[in-house]
């Protein structure tokens, strides 16, 4: 008797551990590239709104909806690509007081892990490196999914925070401290 109930109990035990083994794998993180995109950002010079352009940066990301806090995104920004539609004004941001592009070639965010907001709705608590200066910023997302999904968000950086238009430039009354942030990248799956 005692022999036959482990003989059932193992036979039990396999079972299951096949059971478990032919499921298929939870759908986990799907990995992605950017595909196409536009990143802004805008700002005031003496009370005038001006927007930028940055057209060469690279996402990918890592996202599964239900499990946001598993996410992982990189978001590389060549700073030598800001495009205001302003000759002197772009001059003005690649010098040693705003990007420094001499120094320092570009810029970029990395989050690991969003909260959901509902409704479609995340945020990534991530990290800007902006010239050699490392700070947090939250970015504050929608996400479409589908076969090529969508990701549109916004953030607020404190330029100042940065050393960006320091110094002379430094007078918010002239420039003002926040720059509002803005993004849409569509994307394909990592090959």
């Amino acid at each position: 008797m005692t022999l036959r109930k482990r003989t059932h109990s193992t036979a039990l035990a396999a079972a299951v551990a096949a059971a478990f083994a032919a499921a298929p794998a939870a759908a986990g993180a799907a990995d992605y590239v950017q595909s196409s995109g536009a990143l802004s950002f805008a700002s005031e010079y003496q009370g005038e709104t001006f927007v930028g352009l940055f057209p060469d940066f690279r996402t990918t990301l890592s996202f599964d909806p239900a499990a946001p806090q598993d996410a992982k995104l990189d978001v590389t920004i060549p700073l030598a690509t800001a495009d205001s539609k302003n000759g002197d004004r772009d001059e003005t941001l690649m010098n040693a007081d705003f990007f420094n592009v001499a120094k320092f070639a570009q810029a970029r965010y990395t989050a690991s892990g969003f909260r959901s907001l509902g409704d479609g709705r995340y945020a990534a608590d991530g990290t800007l490196e902006l010239r050699g200066v490392k700070k947090p910023v939250t970015l504050a997302f929608t996400w479409t999914p589908g076969d090529r999904p969508v990701l549109v968000g916004n953030a607020t950086v404190k330029r100042l925070e940065f050393g960006v238009g320091a110094g002379d430039w430094g007078d918010l009354s002239i420039i003002p401290n926040d720059v509002a942030v803005s993004t849409r990248v569509t994307f394909v799956p990592a090959p």
